[in-house]
């Protein structure tokens, strides 16, 4: 690493301390910083993003280094320990009283260090997720997020084919600094290890590419829409799951996007303009009870529920959240979750899928959720997730439910579950009444009407219903 201005160090803690202050997003607060300092580069301002999510990333490390969370101090103990710089380098950045700080920092023993600050977790986040995983596994877990994440792209199918848009990447040589592959298991994906502008590329702004982890992208796969169906992104936010559902479905059918926040369905609608689709439609609720939803209810082929959740499976993109979040938090949602899809469920028709997604490591917004729910809803049934990706030629056998880790997967952590509602009974009631109606006491009666004719005479699948746009 090259010599760093004093000012850039200096402007890297101011930006830092005022993530640290308060309880807000981090990439909030970030973006307020920037806009008051407009005189910086797009290279110092990656060094200043870079450093405030390598802080937040190591945190408790960081502190237990630097003891304490002066900001100063905490970027030292960055530049020291974690990226290796040496006092030689810094030495001419730094005041006497800095060089002072970065020699006992150096100098700082880490073996008595507590697990859970080597996992740079909170205590409680910490002993949940050790209870859940066992140490050993959820302190690999824990490392694994504390570098960042890849950038994950999903090819539009509608505008372009995966082996295109890499071909195009690697003839711009990109990949002579920033290596282009295939994603290993959604077919529709591209990773790149390092970040670079995509919001200006000429793939970008034609809608053939879309900025998407891999895990989501998966998550679009285990839905499963098929050509023609009614399908509804209950909690859609800004939409790149619905984007990729339409692609998948060849741009036919419809899907709704449901959404509690106009700004997040603005910012679909501007990404629904590239990507040349036009089998979405948004639709602004107030909340899951809305009653505008009533008049939808049975009417879904597939219903996908991407709940509003602690994100702690992010924790390689929002490394802030594990800081953010309490055991309360995980509470509340726990009940908003649950309330969520049991509304979500109303909506499907007879035979048709809710599929439930968070991208938490917890049970508590996971398998418990996914329990409760077919406790309370026997008309559901669970479907393997595994065997659902393998029909569509998707070798990831994560077992019933979907759950990738970001040590094992290289993606986000996710969680799904499937579940099938049960096909209508008027069928059997039909054909059970027929027999009765045959079944004469005392005597042997041949049914007028064959096995076929009594299919027949079962009542049609009921036309696909004809819903205004939103």
């Amino acid at each position: 690493m090259s010599i760093i201005n004093p000012n850039l160090l200096r402007l890297a803690a101011m930006a830092l301390a005022d993530v640290l202050a308060g309880s807000g997003p981090a990439d909030a607060k970030l973006g307020w910083f920037f806009r008051q300092n407009r005189e910086l580069g797009t290279r110092d301002r990656a060094f200043v993003a870079e450093s405030v999510y390598a802080v937040l990333r190591r945190r408790s490390f960081l502190t237990y280094l630097a003891d304490g969370e002066d900001p100063r101090k905490l970027l030292l103990a960055w530049l020291l320990r974690i990226q290796g710089m040496s006092l030689r380098d810094l030495d001419e950045v730094l005041s006497k009283q800095q060089k002072e700080w970065a020699q006992a920092i150096k100098a700082k023993s880490t073996d008595a260090m507590p697990l859970a600050m080597q996992a740079d977790l909170p205590e409680w986040l910490w002993e949940t997720l050790a209870a859940q995983y066992g140490e050993a596994e959820a302190l690999i877990i824990a490392r694994s997020m504390h570098l960042p994440a890849s950038l994950d792209l999903r090819v539009n199918t509608i505008k372009a084919t995966r082996e295109e848009v890499i071909a195009q990447l690697t003839k711009e040589k990109l990949a002579s600094e920033n290596a282009v592959v295939a994603t290993p298991y959604s077919p529709s994906g591209i990773r790149m290890a390092q970040k670079m502008t995509i919001s200006r590329h000429p793939l970008f702004t034609d809608g053939k590419i879309e900025v998407q982890d891999e895990g989501s992208q998966l998550l679009a796969h285990l839905v499963a829409p098929r050509r023609g169906e009614m399908v509804a992104d209950f909690c859609a936010g800004a939409g790149g799951k619905s984007l990729a559902l339409g692609a998948l479905m060849r741009n036919s059918g419809r899907i709704y996007a449901f959404d509690v926040s106009d700004k997040r369905l603005f910012n679909l609608g501007q990404r629904l303009k590239r990507s040349g689709l036009s089998n979405l439609h948004s639709q602004l609720i107030s909340s899951e009870q809305d009653p505008k939803l009533k008049r939808l209810n049975g009417k879904f082929d597939r219903v996908l529920v991407d709940a509003p959740c602690s994100g702690l499976g992010t924790l390689r993109r929002n490394p802030d959240l594990k800081w953010r979040q309490t055991p309360q938090d995980i509470i509340e949602l726990s009940a908003k979750q649950t309330a969520i899809l049991a509304r979500a469920a109303k909506l499907v028709k007879a035979g048709g899928r809710l599929i439930y997604a968070t991208c938490s490591l917890l049970q508590e917004e996971n398998e418990a959720i996914a329990e409760a729910f077919l406790a309370a809803h026997t008309d559901f049934t669970l479907v393997n997730a595994a065997e659902i990706l393998a029909q569509q030629q998707i070798a990831l056998d994560t077992g019933k439910y979907l759950k990738l880790l970001p040590h094992l997967h290289q993606t986000d952590g996710f969680f799904a579950a499937v579940f099938q509602k049960a096909a209508s009974s008027e069928k059997a009631a039909v054909t059970e009444k027929i027999v009765e109606q045959i079944a004469v006491p005392g005597k042997t009666l041949k049914p007028k009407k064959s096995t076929r004719t009594i299919k027949a005479a079962a009542p049609r699948k009921a036309a696909k219903a004809k819903v205004k746009p939103a």
